[in-house]
């Protein structure tokens, strides 16, 4: 590159090739000087080296199942890492399962103590949900309040873990659209108005000879399914048919394969889920 000069030279120096990069250092040297912090920062995830806090947050979960005499409470508590920082993230750390039922007790401890040391190790744990919402009950399963099927006890508290960890912001919600909430709303109410149709008020004869309308017909009915036991039949069938009776849904709403809610009916000539709107028909 040619330079011209205008003014009397007076003096010279040749420069070497550490001389022509000094400026450029220093500039580097400045920006990094700016922001010393950021390089210096390191993001901590989740391993199984991991100390344990002496304070966690979580959660209690209560499970009622008819299949066990007391009630089971689940506790999940978290660890937050990166905390006040733009990358905190919460994450499980441990699991604790108490009761009253002692039947089980060694078979709980293993299962909590194999699930906490899961969620230290890090990486992806959603697994567990799937793992252990699969696991089905011999003497078989049971409805919970709304009508939802649980297939064991281990199932519902895969359905608790899955809550948990979309509560902490690991899984997403399958929460329904407006549009999809609207739609369902519409269909619950044609399938009601065509039930009313086709069940009016019908007098029942009494054995006196005489007529009962209404309440009294109610009244004098027949003991409905929920009520009659069959012979051998466990206190578990019959909570399962009381939860069924107790459902939001219509009765004799079947159960939905996808969300396993007492909630399909038919409707138009194709079964409908009320609950999570699925169809059959597309």
């Amino acid at each position: 590159m040619t330079t011209r000069i205008n003014k009397k030279i007076k003096g010279y120096q040749v420069l070497g090739n550490e001389a022509k990069a000094a400026p450029e250092t220093q500039a580097a040297a400045t920006t990094q000087a700016a922001a010393p912090e950021a390089s210096e920062f390191k993001v901590i995830q989740m391993h199984e080296k991991l100390e344990r806090p002496e304070i966690l947050i979580g959660a209690t979960y209560k499970i009622r199942s008819p299949l066990i005499e007391h009630a089971m409470y689940v506790t999940i508590n978290d660890i937050v890492l990166n905390e006040n920082t733009e990358f905190e993230m919460r994450r499980p750390f441990e699991i604790f399962i108490n009761s009253k039922n002692m039947d089980n007790f060694q078979w709980i401890v293993a299962l909590t103590r194999i699930m906490s040391a899961v969620f230290r190790k890090g990486g992806d744990v959603t697994f567990l949900v799937e793992e252990l919402k699969a696991v089905f009950d011999p003497r078989g399963g049971y409805f919970k309040a709304g009508g939802v099927y649980m297939p064991s006890i281990v199932a519902e508290l895969g359905n608790i873990i899955e809550q948990h960890l979309t509560m902490i912001g690991l899984l997403k919600g399958t929460e329904l659209s407006d549009a999809q909430k609207a739609l369902i709303a519409e269909k619950r109410a044609a399938y009601e108005r065509k039930g009313a149709k086709k069940n009016p008020e019908i007098s029942t004869t009494g054995e006196m000879g005489g007529a009962m309308v209404g309440e009294e017909a109610e009244n004098y009915a027949a003991p409905s399914s929920s009520s009659r036991r069959r012979p051998g039949s466990s206190d578990a069938a019959a909570a399962e048919d009381s939860s069924e009776s107790a459902g939001a849904f219509p009765p004799g709403a079947m159960l939905c394969g996808k969300c396993n809610t007492q909630a399909l009916v038919l409707l138009d000539g194709c079964q409908t889920c009320l609950n999570c709107g699925y169809s059959k028909c597309g």
